[in-house]
């Protein structure tokens, strides 16, 4: 049965929103959060796992540190304070897919916390307080086979693989995000873009949505506007997509309102967001702490990171992503909408290397944005993933900017790069690609087309200069977009003044 929704602008005339984020991101360490087990994605199920990560009696973890220096790193990022000495707890809930029946987390005592983040919607700036950002391990994954929409509903049988048990996480926490009002949806997309932009600037995971190396989970109140009560909430979970954080946001300002506006009240409670329909489902009555028995971990020791490691770690942050697409907005002149374009279509690197290589700023990303894309939405992956990179692109508007190719030949130059057909050079030779500028050649072009047009050559003598464009157009069909474009206008010029 569908929900009742109330139209979004009559939500924000009786209510006040307000948001909770909680971002998982799964790192990228060679090595689970708490064995030596292989983290690579991909694997065949159930080939990446020890006693350890799969809770047998006796096994003992061990902390990886290069998650603890991960996690550090994005605490320092996001403003936070690193706590002088802090420790791991069991969160005991049962899911078929977590072996030991507790995860290990962190509860009371967070190895990051009271930070923020200022993020930017048309102008204005919201600021994103983070409570906390602490290290956890993932779950296994649970198939169910046999439904219709791949939940356990319906399904003939599950199988679960524990790959991904032990894989490190940090949770980031944000603080009740209150006053974006219409802005709401947005702003949950806005924060969670920039975080997955921050971390992968700092190198700690590929932030991969469609791959769940980066999950949001997006809770939801409404109070009656001008109240400042906080509503009860619902929790959202893994939304695996910028786009779905907007819209789950959305949806469930709506449907809150219809709740309430109803006389009812609101269930805090979990859900799931279906992507096909752009809807939520009721999941399970939403637990409190004091349900998952928090007590510390007695087989892991505590973690103190020293003042003077933290600080050491502070050197190697990055610049931070928002101040660096602002200077490089600056240096190479893009609009807002240029801009917000290349970083949407993940070419911003790229685009970056390519100039670095001598290439024009609107030439680099006229390519990226164009002829990349395109392909790249072709094969259904990232424009980074394509076979040809700023080192070619960079050569072909060389040739461009020579003169050797127009826009129309580099095109065909980009077809035997993607045929894997050699360099930009031995395509152009292969193919014989190269622009005639031979005087010879061209003179006997426009002769022809001065032959078979004496309509438009007519009117070239009586003035009408704009017609050469007719005249123009037969040479460069005749040469197959091989005419110096601009040399065969002034011969048809000359030969018809």
């Amino acid at each position: 049965m569908s929900e009742t929704l109330v139209a979004f602008e009559d939500v924000l005339a009786s209510y006040d929103p307000a948001m909770g984020l909680e971002v998982h991101v799964e790192l990228n360490t060679a090595s689970k959060m708490f064995c030596g087990c292989p983290t690579e994605f991909g694997a065949d199920p159930n080939t990446q796992v020890c006693p350890t990560c799969l809770g047998l009696p006796g096994a003992m973890p061990v902390v990886n540190g290069k998650a603890v220096e991960s996690a550090i790193r994005i605490g320092l990022a996001l403003n936070c304070q690193i706590a002088e000495w802090c420790r791991f707890a069991r969160k005991n809930y049962f899911y078929p897919d977590m072996p030991k029946n507790f995860q290990t987390s962190q509860y009371d005592e967070p190895i990051c916390f009271e930070g923020y983040m200022d993020v930017e919607v048309d102008g204005e700036t919201f600021r994103v307080e983070i409570e906390r950002a602490h290290m956890e391990e993932d779950t296994g994954k649970s198939l169910h086979v046999g439904g219709a929409t791949g939940r356990i509903h319906g399904a003939d049988h599950s199988l679960v693989d524990y790959n991904r048990a032990g894989i490190p996480l940090i949770e980031i926490v944000t603080k009740p995000i209150l006053g974006a009002g219409a802005r709401a949806p947005e702003v949950a997309r806005a924060y969670v873009a920039q975080l997955r932009d921050l971390i992968v600037a700092l190198g700690v995971s590929d932030a991969r949505m469609d791959q769940g190396s980066i999950r949001a989970d997006v809770n939801l109140s409404l109070s009656p506007k001008g109240s400042g009560v906080l509503g009860t909430r619902t929790e959202t979970k893994n939304v695996n997509s910028l786009r779905s954080v907007e819209r789950a946001v959305r949806y469930e300002m709506s449907r809150h309102a219809a709740v309430l506006d109803s006389g009812r009240t609101i269930l805090q409670e979990t859900r799931h967001w279906h992507e096909d329909t752009g809807v939520t489902t009721s999941g399970r009555e939403k637990s409190d702490a004091e349900d998952y028995r928090y007590f510390p971990e007695p087989d892991l020791v505590p973690v103190a990171p020293s003042r003077e490691w933290v600080e050491e770690l502070r050197g190697t942050l990055p610049e931070n992503p928002t101040a660096r697409r602002a200077r490089l907005q600056a240096e190479w002149g893009f609009s807002d909408l240029e801009m917000r374009d290349t970083v949407g279509a993940g070419a911003l690197n790229a685009i970056e290397e390519t100039i670095a290589l001598g290439t024009a700023p609107q030439a680099a990303r006229k390519w990226w944005l164009g002829e990349l894309a395109r392909r790249a939405n072709e094969q259904g992956v990232e424009v980074t993933a394509l076979p040809v990179g700023p080192a070619e692109i960079a050569r072909v508007q060389v040739l461009v900017d020579e003169g050797t190719l127009n826009d129309k030949l580099a095109r065909q130059v980009f077809d035997g790069l993607f045929a894997g057909e050699g360099t930009p050079d031995e395509i152009v030779a292969a193919r014989g690609l190269a622009i005639v500028s031979d005087d010879g050649a061209l003179s006997s072009a426009v002769d022809d087309a001065i032959a078979a047009n004496p309509d438009v050559a007519d009117k070239i003598r009586d003035g009408k200069v704009a017609a050469a464009g007719a005249l123009i157009g037969a040479v460069m069909k005749q040469m197959k977009g091989q005419a110096d474009a601009g040399r065969v206008r002034e011969l048809i010029l000359e030969k018809l003044q």
